[in-house]
């Protein structure tokens, strides 16, 4: 079975998460074939360990997490890689991999450009 990780940043205000809920709702809405759960470096709940973990119990053999930042920053270049290696470490009976940051694709930014456009 294949499953997708959403992973954010975290923040202190709960609010703040808001927007991967909706992602999270229109990604089961769309692709209700493939489970999907959120996951965040720090601040909040459920950390990367965890979002795995609840996929393995559900049968999930191949796990990809998305991160959901703009660039390749600091976290995503020294904490995220940690991270998911101690993932594949506790879970080598899994395949886990990783995509870009979000920002980092073209039509992400063509959606930005679009969203700029209809706003002025």
């Amino acid at each position: 079975m294949k499953a997708l990780i959403l992973f954010g940043h975290g923040a202190r205000d709960v609010r703040w998460r808001e927007p991967f809920d909706r992602l999270k709702e229109k990604w089961v809405a769309q692709h209700s074939n493939i489970v999907v759960e959120l996951a965040f470096l720090e601040l909040m709940e459920p950390s990367l360990e965890m979002a795995v973990s609840s996929l393995v119990s559900k049968g999930a053999k191949e796990i990809t997490v998305l991160p959901v930042f703009f660039g390749q920053g600091g976290h995503l270049r020294n904490d995220f890689p940690a991270l998911l290696t101690a993932c594949r470490e506790k879970f080598p009976e899994i395949t886990l991999s990783a995509t870009p940051a979000v920002g980092e694709d073209d039509a992400v930014l063509q959606s930005i450009i679009e969203f700029a456009a209809r706003a002025i």
